[in-house]
């Protein structure tokens, strides 16, 4: 805890006071490289929370992609973006929390109102805009976060208005591929399922509760996998690919809570 706190003092926190103006600059200027800075703070934030992160597989090329994950906490993107630039899909009341805010706005993070239908066709545009400049999309397809043992059902909804959205902005094909986030050892040794409420995020916590557990506790190791992506193009039923991404989730999911690695069709691309 106390590297922690001299780490947050002496280096997290000039960055991010360097770094929030610079960021806006580019964000407003529209910069190819936005993403470079995002990076850096989700690598910074992974030391300063304790994350060991492993990368499986990697992102699929060639076409606009869509990564659907599972959720687990708010580390997860931590996580994610700590190993590929991204634009993430974020709950409307994310917007409102302090300084999460701005750092959402500085990775153009994409936030989605599940209260109003209309708040999808507008969330589905702007990752259809997002998609069709060339940025990979993560949405967490459960639509709620979960203990991290199994997977809950992918809503195919934004999928499928997403779909839609890309056709409008000219493209006619988008890469739908699977991304598992396990959190599998707490300093060293395999987490256990009492454990992983020092690291989930469920209703029966509080932000803040998450967010000290979290800090207060022990380096945790975190494995990211990409897994295989499917071609969604017109025609193609998106609730079946939809279904498919979510059964290779749950299988990498639970292959590597027990032997901390993933079947061999999910570690390529």
């Amino acid at each position: 805890m106390i590297f922690r706190s001299l780490f947050f003092i002496f280096v997290f926190v000039p960055f991010l006071i360097v770094i929030i103006p610079l960021q806006a600059l580019i964000v407003r200027l529209r910069l190819p490289f936005w993403y470079a800075v995002p990076r850096m703070f989700h690598r910074l934030g992974c030391v300063f929370l304790g994350l060991r992160v492993r990368v499986v597989g990697e992102v699929a090329t060639g076409r606009p992609t869509l990564l659907v994950s599972n959720h687990i906490s708010w580390a997860d993107i931590i996580a994610i973006g700590s190993v590929t630039p991204v634009i993430f899909v974020a709950k409307r009341e994310v917007s409102e929390w302090p300084f999460v805010r701005i750092m959402a706005y500085l990775q153009k993070t994409v936030f989605v109102d599940r209260t109003r239908r209309s708040g999808t066709g507008r969330t589905a545009k702007a990752m259809g805009q997002a998609m069709a400049r060339g940025d990979n999309v993560v949405l967490f397809a459960e639509g709620q976060s979960d203990i991290g043992t199994h997977v809950l059902p992918f809503r195919s909804a934004l999928v499928g208005a997403a779909q839609h959205a890309m056709e409008a902005a000219g493209a006619k094909e988008v890469n739908i591929q699977p991304l598992t986030i396990a959190y599998t050892k707490m300093q060293g040794l395999p987490i256990s399922r009492n454990e992983r409420s020092l690291v989930s995020w469920d209703k029966s916590k509080s932000v803040k509760q998450n967010i000290r557990h979290i800090l207060s506790g022990p380096v945790k190791d975190v494995t990211v996998a990409f897994g295989t992506p499917q071609v969604l193009r017109e025609g193609v039923d998106r609730k079946t690919i939809t279904k498919a991404a979510e059964n290779e989730v749950r299988a990498t999911l639970v292959a590597l809570n027990r032997t901390g690695s993933v079947p061999v069709k999910s570690a390529q691309v």
